[in-house]
């Protein structure tokens, strides 16, 4: 019986695994993982440059605003932290022959002039549009451009409009002694760093249920099961199945992490200017991962989300396995597939969202739900809004629900693999649940 499970096991690795899908597939994942993390160098290979300055020509019909507006973009520029560098040169020439200049030109024209009733008024030129973040670093340097010029309009002293225009100076302070100082960088962290890594595990659930379900539908279909059934028992094909299921997505899991890492060693080692940025930007986040003290908790965060994602794997792979039992058809499937898809996705979301819901006991009942915890709980040990034991009491659940998928699913599972009746998908489930052994 054992070398039956492993042969079943190992076909059904195969079947998924050595197909022309699943090399398309992953050759598909990599180009565009690879791609995405080095869009801006496939963009400056086409023609495209994300380091090219940005030409304005400023026509200044004020005559004394260009001292304003030029240290106001520059403040703008670092302000909404344009990797670009902005060049602006001046122009003596009218309107029109502005506007002429300008066709066929990737430059862009600012004309400043007067107002009566609102200091100043302005007008951005160009040939094409702009984009977003260039033309708000613009907008914004015109904006203090014209607050500076009604304070210097209205006498006020050179010393005091500096002091007005400089940032304010903000003293963090936080009374509570529970509350961390590091929550702007855990922000960041939740924002961005978190739903990017929970991201793959969240695919490869959806492969896992796809994969189990849809090869059990298959081999029902095609009545090959009664075949398969007729040399081993139930169980020993079920769980061959979640074997499989599991290895595949471990599999493709690696490969996923592999593309990944490509990619950035592709990006890190590119000679397109934002490299540079990106290694930047890889470092702030090194340093928000050390400010919000979670380095000193990745002892115990690292462990437990593996621990819960294998058990949840385990667990998705088990429920797909035993619904899938009961269909007949792929439309028997696509109903048992959205409610598991549907509770998978309200786990990610609530993950993403977990910062939200500081101090709440109701987030904190959803992390002990099996299925939800392999999202949610890493989350909120991550924000420290669970300790320790309710780690434990997650796992702890899911293990039950292992255990009890295990013991009665599989009642379930072989009254399921060889019923072809007509009922309705959900009373045949009802139905062989009750029967009894």
């Amino acid at each position: 019986m054992t070398s039956k499970f492993w042969f079943l096991a190992k076909q059904s690795l195969n079947k998924k695994i050595k197909t022309k899908w699943f090399a398309l597939a992953n050759l598909l994942l990599a180009v565009v993982i690879i791609g995405l993390l080095n869009l801006d160098s496939i963009i400056h290979f086409f023609g495209g440059d994300f380091s090219s300055d940005i030409q304005i020509v400023l026509l200044d019909k004020t005559g004394n605003s260009e001292d304003v507006f030029r240290p106001s973009l520059a403040l703008a520029e670092e302000s909404f932290g344009l990797e670009r560098k902005i060049i602006v040169n001046v122009s003596s020439q009218s309107l029109d022959e502005l506007k002429e200049d300008l066709k066929e030109s990737d430059k862009i024209g600012v004309v400043l002039e007067r107002d009566s009733a609102h200091y100043l008024k302005a007008a951005v030129i160009s040939n094409q549009k702009i984009d977003t973040l260039s033309y708000q670093t613009i907008i914004q340097a015109l904006n203090t451009s014209k607050t500076q010029i009604a304070m210097r309009d209205a006498d006020i002293a050179p010393e005091e409009l500096e002091k007005i225009m400089s940032n304010i100076s903000i003293d963090r302070i936080i009374l509570d002694d529970d509350a961390k100082s590091e929550d702007e960088a855990m922000s960041l962290i939740m924002g961005t760093v978190f739903p990017t890594l929970i991201l793959p595990f969240f695919m490869l659930v959806v492969f896992l249920v796809q994969m189990i379900g849809t090869e059990i539908n298959e081999e029902k279909s095609t009545r090959s099961m009664e075949i398969i059934i007729s040399n081993v028992s139930p169980k020993t094909h079920f769980f061959s199945k979640v074997l499989a299921s599991n290895a595949f997505v471990l599999i493709q899991g690696i490969l996923l992490f592999l593309y990944s890492g490509i990619g950035i060693l592709i990006k890190m080692s590119s000679n397109v200017g934002s490299s540079s940025d990106f290694t930047g930007q890889i470092s702030s986040i090194w340093d928000s991962l050390s400010q919000s003290g979670i380095m000193n908790r990745l002892p115990v965060i690292i462990p437990a989300t593996l621990i819960l994602m294998i058990l949840s794997f385990i667990a998705y792979s088990l429920i797909a396995g035993i619904l899938a039992s009961m269909t007949v058809n792929m439309e028997d499937f696509q109903q048992i597939q959205t409610p598991i898809m549907m509770i998978c996705l309200l786990g990610y979301y609530l993950s993403i969202m977990a910062g939200m819901f500081d101090g709440s006991i109701f987030i904190r009942v959803l992390s002990y739900v099996p299925l939800l915890s392999c999202l949610l709980t890493p989350a909120l040990l991550v924000i420290g809004q669970i300790g320790v034991i309710d780690v434990g009491i997650s796992i702890l659940l899911l293990i039950l629900l292992i255990y009890f998928m295990t013991k009665y699913g599989l009642k379930i599972y072989k009254v399921g693999i060889l019923n072809y009746s007509t009922d309705k998908m959900w009373k045949r489930l009802w139905k062989a649940a009750r029967v009894k052994e």
